[in-house]
Parts: C-alpha cells; sequence; structure tokens
C-alpha cells in the first residue's frame, strides 16, 4: 500500500468540513456546553511555531469534546490594532489598515491549513469599527460609574513607540513591546481605576485555585496587586517658610516608628515643587532629580549603591517623639509604591542601614532580638521594643496593632491596607487604535460621546506617514465636532485606547459575534461563558489576563455577565525552541508552519508539536522528531489494509480478549489524560502502543472482526490529533457520517482490569522469585505483596533494601545492601 497522502488528503477534508460547517457553534440550552478558547494573535503576518502549539492544544480538546456529545464554541480572531502594526507600516510605508487586513488574510489560511476546528462564522477583528463601537461604549459607561478619570502624571515613556505605557507594560526597565529602555514624562492621561477592583481580583483567585490555573500565574498576580497591611502616618514638614505641611508615608512596621531617624522621598514628589522656595539647595536637588529620570524603575530599586540629596531647610517632625529628623531625595524610593515617601528605620531595614551609613545619619536601635546587633548590619527579625516610651518590652509581632490604635488615637494615623497595583494607564498617544469616546467642549468641559454617535470611527482615509505627531491631531474632518450636551463647537480627544482594551472582552464577542445592537446578547453570552478552557503564554499573566479578569467583573456589576471570572481553567503552554533558544526572527532560528505543512502535511506537524513534550514544558524543534511521527503516521494508515490480511488460523478467546483488553485500557487512559491531566504526549503515546499490539496481533480478517473494531477504536482516539488521515480512514472503513462527529469510544471497566501475571523478582540482578500479581496495581500495592513473599524474605537474609524499581507488568528489582 502507497503512503499517505496528505497534498490531497488533507486539503479535501478542510474543504468538506467548511462547505458542511461542522464546526459552527450555536447556543443550546438542552446541551451542555465547552467553551474552548485560545489566545487570539496579533496578525504579524506569518504563523510561528508557538502560535501552532498553543492551537494545536485547543483543537485536541475541542475535538474531543464534540465527540463526548458537547456543544463546543471553538472561536479565532484577530487582536488587530496597536504600536507594532503602526510601526510596521511606517517601516513598509503603508498604511497599518492595509497591512494589518493582509497580514490577517495570510494568518487564516495558515490556520485553516492545520485543520483547526474553529467556527469561523464566529470570528472577529480588533480594528473592525463594529468591534471598537464596543470598547467605545464600555469605556463611557466606565465613565458613568467613576471609573474613568484623568489627570497629569509622570508616565512611562517609550522614544521608540513614541508613547505611553501602563506599569505593567515596563518589564525590567524596557519596553514590552520593542525591547527599548523606557524614559518618564508628564503628561495628562486617561485612567481605569482598576485599583477600586483589587480585593475581587484577589477574591476571585480562591475559585481559580479549585479550577485548574497555574499556581505561578495566581503568584505572579497576588504580588503584582501587592496588597499590604499597615499604617498610614502623617509627619509633618517645617521649614522657614511653610511651618506645618503634611507628608502622608504608609508603613508596614509602625511598631518601628520610635527608630525613624530621617525621611526619604521619591525624585517625582509634588512635595518638591510645592516646597520649592525652602529648599536652600534647590540647584544640587534638581541635578539630581535630572540624573534620577535617565533610570528606569528597576535599576533605582536595586541599586547597590544608595544616593540622595538632602533637602536643606527642611525637617520632618517625628509625630511620636517630637524629633526633628532630616529629609532627603533618593531614587530607591519609587513614587508608584504607598505615597513616594518613606520614613526610614535604619536599625531595622538594611537598605535605610546603607543609606545611613552612607550618610552619616543616627541609628537607633528599637527593637532588640536574641543576640541582635545593629553594628555591622540592620536587624530585620522579631523582639520587643525598647527606645520607644511606653511600648517597652512589648512583642513585636503584637506591637504593630497596638502602637496602631495609639496613633489612631492620637489623630496622627490610621490603620489602612496599601496596594502595589496602579490604575490602568489606557490612553495612547498614537494613531492605530480605538479612539477615545471623550469630546472637550470650551462651555461644558469633557463629555462622551453620545452614544447614537457611536462608533467613533478611526479615520483611514488619511495619509499616513508615521512621523511626528499622531495624524488625528491634524485631521479636521475628525477633531471638529459637536458638544452633545450643549451644541457649541467642540474637539474630540485625539489619544487611542491601549489594544490590552481590545483583548479584555473579545473572548465575550465571539458568543454572538455579529450582533450589531448590542456588544452581545446577555443570554446568549452566559450560556457560553465562562470559557472553561483557556490556553496561551505565561507572559500575560500581569497584563491581559488581570485585565480581562477586572472587565469580566465590571460587566458582572452592570448586570451583562453572570460569573464571577471569565475563564474557569487555565493552560500556559511552554515555549518552542530551536537550538535552546526561543525561535524568533532576530535570531535567525524560525521554522516556518508553511515549510513543515507542505514536507510533512499538517497531521505530521499536529502529531509531532503535541507529543514531542508535555503542553506546559518547553518544546525543542527536532527534525528527527518530525521524522519519526511521519513513520508513526504511515504506519497508521498501512493498518487499513493489514487488517484485511488472511490468517491460517483462528484467534483464540483468550488472544482476542488480550487486544479488547488493551483497547478499552487506552480508552480509558486517554480520557483520563485529555480531561483530567491535559498531557497529550501521553495520550498520542498510549494510541502508539494500540497501533503497535495491533502489528503484533496475528489473527487479522479471522476474529470474528475485532481487529477491525480495535483500529476502528484506534482512528476515533487519534482523530483530535491526526484528524485528516482519520477522517479519510473512517471513510474508506465505511462509515458515513464524519470521524469528527463520530461518538467518542466507551470502555469496559471489566475489560479494563488486567488478568493475574506472573511477575519476576529480580535481587541485586539475579531472579529470586516469581510472584503472581494482578497487572492492575500501584507500585505501592506490589512492593508490598512483594515485601511480604516467603522466597524474597529467605533471599534478603536480613540486608536492607535501599531501592525498589517496578516496571508495570514486566519485572521488579531490588537493590539491597
Amino acid at each position: 500500500m502507497s503512503e499517505y497522502g496528505f497534498q490531497e488528503i488533507e486539503k479535501k477534508w478542510r474543504k468538506k468540513w467548511e462547505a458542511d460547517k461542522i464546526f459552527k457553534a450555536k447556543a443550546d440550552k438542552n446541551k451542555e456546553k465547552f467553551y474552548c478558547l485560545e489566545m487570539l494573535p496579533y496578525p504579524s503576518g506569518a504563523l510561528h511555531m508557538g502560535h501552532v502549539r498553543n492551537y494545536c492544544i485547543g483543537d485536541v480538546l475541542a475535538r474531543y469534546y464534540i465527540m463526548k456529545g458537547k456543544n463546543v464554541l471553538h472561536p479565532m480572531g484577530w487582536d488587530a490594532f496597536g504600536m507594532p502594526a503602526e510601526n510596521a507600516a511606517i517601516k513598509n510605508k503603508t498604511h497599518p489598515a492595509k497591512w494589518t487586513r493582509e497580514n490577517i488574510a495570510v494568518m487564516r489560511e495558515q490556520l485553516k491549513s492545520l485543520g483547526i476546528s474553529y467556527d469561523w462564522d464566529s470570528e472577529i477583528t480588533s480594528c473592525d469599527p463594529q468591534y471598537y463601537k464596543w470598547n467605545q461604549w464600555f469605556f463611557i459607561k466606565m465613565w458613568e460609574k467613576g471609573l474613568v478619570f484623568r489627570k497629569t502624571a509622570n508616565v512611562n515613556w517609550c522614544d521608540t513607540c513614541n508613547t505611553v505605557l501602563a506599569n505593567e507594560q515596563v518589564s525590567e526597565g524596557v519596553c514590552w513591546r520593542c525591547k527599548n529602555p523606557t524614559g518618564h514624562k508628564e503628561l495628562e492621561q486617561w485612567f481605569i481605576k482598576i485599583t477600586s477592583y483589587c480585593d475581587d481580583l484577589l477574591n476571585g483567585m480562591k475559585a481559580l485555585e479549585n479550577g485548574h490555573w497555574p499556581e505561578q500565574v495566581l503568584s505572579m498576580q497576588r504580588n503584582w496587586i501587592g496588597k499590604s497591611f499597615g499604617a498610614q502616618v502623617d509627619f509633618t514638614l517645617t521649614s522657614k517658610n511653610n511651618p506645618s505641611q503634611k507628608l502622608n508615608i504608609f508603613t508596614t512596621r509602625p511598631d518601628t516608628l520610635f527608630g525613624a531617624t530621617f525621611m526619604v522621598i521619591a525624585p517625582e514628589h509634588p512635595i518638591i515643587s510645592q516646597m520649592k522656595s525652602d529648599i536652600e539647595n534647590l540647584k544640587e536637588v534638581e541635578s539630581y532629580i535630572a540624573k534620577s529620570a535617565s533610570k528606569t524603575n528597576i535599576e533605582r530599586s536595586q541599586s547597590k549603591e544608595k544616593t540622595g540629596v538632602e533637602l536643606k531647610g527642611i525637617k520632618a517632625i517625628n509625630p511620636v517623639n517630637d524629633a526633628k529628623i532630616p529629609v532627603f531625595v533618593a531614587d530607591y524610593v519609587l513614587i508608584d509604591y504607598g505615597s513616594g515617601a518613606i520614613m526610614a528605620v535604619p536599625a531595622h531595614d538594611q537598605r535605610d542601614w546603607e543609606f545611613a551609613k552612607k550618610f552619616n545619619i543616627q541609628i537607633i536601635e528599637v527593637i532588640k532580638g536574641e543576640n541582635s546587633s545593629i553594628d555591622s548590619q540592620a536587624y530585620e527579625g522579631e523582639g520587643e521594643l525598647v527606645n520607644s516610651e511606653q511600648f517597652n518590652g512589648v512583642k513585636s509581632d503584637k506591637a504593630i496593632e497596638i502602637v496602631i490604635d495609639w496613633i489612631s488615637k492620637q489623630g496622627f494615623g490610621k490603620k489602612t491596607v496599601n496596594y502595589k497595583f496602579r490604575d490602568w494607564l489606557i490612553s495612547r498617544q498614537r494613531y492605530w487604535g480605538t479612539p477615545i469616546p471623550m469630546i472637550h467642549c470650551p462651555k461644558c468641559g469633557i463629555v462622551p460621546a453620545d452614544e447614537k454617535d457611536l462608533p467613533v470611527v478611526l479615520p483611514e482615509d488619511i495619509e499616513f506617514s508615521g512621523e511626528g505627531e499622531s495624524p488625528l491631531k491634524t485631521d479636521k474632518n475628525f477633531l471638529s465636532v459637536k458638544c452633545p450636551k450643549c451644541g457649541a463647537d467642540a474637539r474630540r480627544d485625539t489619544d487611542t485606547m491601549d489594544t490590552f482594551a481590545d483583548s479584555s472582552w473579545y473572548f465575550i464577542r465571539y458568543c454572538d459575534a455579529h450582533n450589531n445592537k448590542e456588544a452581545f446578547d446577555i443570554s446568549t453570552a452566559n450560556y457560553w461563558m465562562p470559557a472553561d478552557q483557556y490556553i496561551g503564554g505565561i507572559e500575560h499573566a500581569c497584563m491581559h489576563l488581570i485585565y480581562a479578569r477586572f472587565w469580566h467583573k465590571f460587566l458582572r456589576d452592570l448586570g451583562m455577565m453572570s460569573s464571577d471570572e471569565p475563564f474557569t481553567n487555565l493552560l500556559t503552554q511552554g515555549m518552542v525552541t530551536l537550538g535552546g533558544s526561543a525561535m524568533s526572527k532576530s535570531r535567525g532560528n524560525v521554522v516556518s508552519p508553511d515549510e513543515i505543512v507542505g514536507k510533512y502535511g499538517a497531521d505530521v506537524l499536529r502529531l509531532f508539536i503535541l507529543f514531542a513534550a508535555p503542553p506546559s514544558k518547553q518544546l525543542e524543534w527536532s527534525t528527527e522528531g518530525l521524522e519519526g511521527c511521519l513513520r508513526f503516521v504511515n504506519r497508521v494508515w498501512r493498518l487499513m489494509e493489514f487488517i484485511e490480511v488472511k490468517s491460517p488460523q483462528a484467534a483464540s478467546q483468550e488472544d482476542k480478549e488480550k487486544l479488547l483488553r488493551a483497547m478499552h485500557q487506552t480508552v480509558k487512559k486517554i480520557g483520563i489524560d485529555i480531561e483530567k491531566k491535559l498531557q497529550f504526549n501521553t495520550v498520542i503515546s498510549a494510541a502508539m502502543e494500540l497501533v503497535n499490539a495491533l502489528y503484533l496481533y496475528k489473527f487479522h480478517s479471522n476474529d470474528d472482526g475485532i481487529s477491525k473494531q480495535v483500529y476502528k477504536t484506534t482512528i476515533l482516539l487519534l482523530s483530535p490529533v491526526i484528524p485528516h488521515l482519520c477522517e479519510e480512514v473512517w471513510s474508506r472503513l465505511g462509515e458515513k457520517t464524519y470521524c469528527s462527529l463520530a461518538k467518542w469510544p466507551d470502555f469496559d471497566e471489566n475489560l479494563v482490569k488486567e488478568a493475574e501475571i506472573e511477575l519476576p523478582v529480580q535481587i541485586n540482578g539475579k531472579v529470586r522469585a516469581r510472584i503472581k500479581i494482578s497487572a492492575d496495581i500501584s507500585q505501592e500495592e506490589v512492593q508490598a505483596i512483594v515485601e511480604k513473599d516467603e522466597r524474597v524474605q529467605k533471599a534478603l537474609e536480613g540486608k536492607q533494601i535501599v531501592k525498589f524499581i517496578y516496571v508495570k507488568g514486566k519485572i521488579a528489582t531490588l537493590a539491597v545492601k
């Protein structure tokens, strides 16, 4: 028989699937749903192997649950706005709209060539006005609820991308997109008050812990939100012209207040400009602030050398003992955490200790621990309070609440909660994005666009050069508008939304993708939501996944969502690497999916990408692995002819039962590996063992159809992985329905259980006993039986077992000494 002819067969079945729309989803409350979702791609122009892995993982799940009889939604769309498209358009001297839509067309065909079971009728594109209209509608609803606001802020700025960045989009001081260093600017910006949902986001993690969310992702989100308990304390700043300026600080250690010997404020702190006339060394301070602006937050917070300048002419008064202490500006304090100011307790904070030593500042011990000493370093452990007046002798862990209660009664502090999390800076000074639907009126101030005028369409019929400012700022047709409140001449806002707004609710739009009257039908969306399985990279843990969770909760509060969380289960797939490095164009180690599909076929690529490693682990690309998968595909194909071979003798009942038992065991194992473990490499290895069993079986066509039954079951089990081949074989075996829609095989628990086997027991390399056991018991059970056996006990002669190895159904090996 010839080898599997993938070129014609794969095209044939993809054409049939598409023509008959076999993967089209429709809400049906009488059927149990399964919503399978992969993170939508940015249309860069070509799929990479990371995409392929992500989408093949999702496809196995979607196809499996279709065969299990569930109503499956498996959609795809395009995260089409954003700086990369704009930057690429500038580089290629074209328009972002043209560049983006051409790339979408290419990538759509690439996805179809892989045979992914998408419902293409649910496709969405975020640069479509009928999609981003609802971004604008949600923005206005957030404005109405007090969640959208505008303020001047010190923001992260990327010169390369020519725009601001949210805190989450700066990693180790570089832009998350272009990887170039970022700086800071004072700009008036639009923010979403995501901090109002801090506790809701944290509390929601309890449900996600019970689902299949990786602990690493949850831990990253907890740390990013950074909830901490402590006290807000008011220090008084005193100077010649301002004798009582208040400086608010947050501390998690109010028990150390009596040890505060200096104050430190961030270079961006507004108190510097407010008390400018009081700073005697202003030029020195301003010079230091300018140097700090060139450093990243990571450089500032992690620098070993502590730098700073005292604000001469200004002192702070410690409210617990009225001590006058110096005030410094230092870049190791960040404006984004707490109030941008700290009380420094050098005896009990190593960073403060190093600073105090450098600037010759007093160090006062206020916590005494067993054998503690502050001569060579700060003491950061627990102990009893000392040098703390009425609190001396109190245990430090108890003193926190006691001191908070006291300072509250004194009126200069209170118990509070602080978050590291900051509000979402959502405006961008770029062209290719959702226009912010706000209008600047000289009479009414800032007002939202009238909902009947949505969408505020991003003009595409403009000359786009990419040089200087966004063309929106010079487009009179876009800028000029009547105020919806008073009718006066007004102008539109020219900022566009961060593209994370697009991806914060797209998964709900999939549920009702072409609704022109509303963002989605609430009943339909709540049938499908939450998504049962979400698949994507862990790099989105503290950006997209937090924003999406927030947006979903906001829609819940609007009465549009009945669930608290958007994604029940989350799988973060590992990277695809070549030569140990992640594939990238810059490294020159990219392998094109088109090239592999053209040479080996989609089924072989799918098989390799799923078999080479567990989904959460890194996958190293291997041509040898592809060749091995090609051989297996052809083995499955040739079985179609092999099972028709006439046998010289009939199969015994024992032989037939043995093959049937292997089939039922495989059906059970694969079901568990897909549903419970999401381990597709073991799914494939189990199917390979069943194929091997069929090749070793001697009684094809002379066994009452048992071998054909097992082969058909094998095809069903492999269908989610290599669907094109399985459709063709299924058809050639006389089946009239699609294999992709066939019922998933059941298993008989009685046949899953192995018969009794004789197990050889080896001690230090020599077989000392043969023991009858059931083949389906655990290693622990086998070990207990072996160790109690009289022959083994005799052979041990009182020696100790140091190692026990059990190869299931084959042998038990003991190492003794």
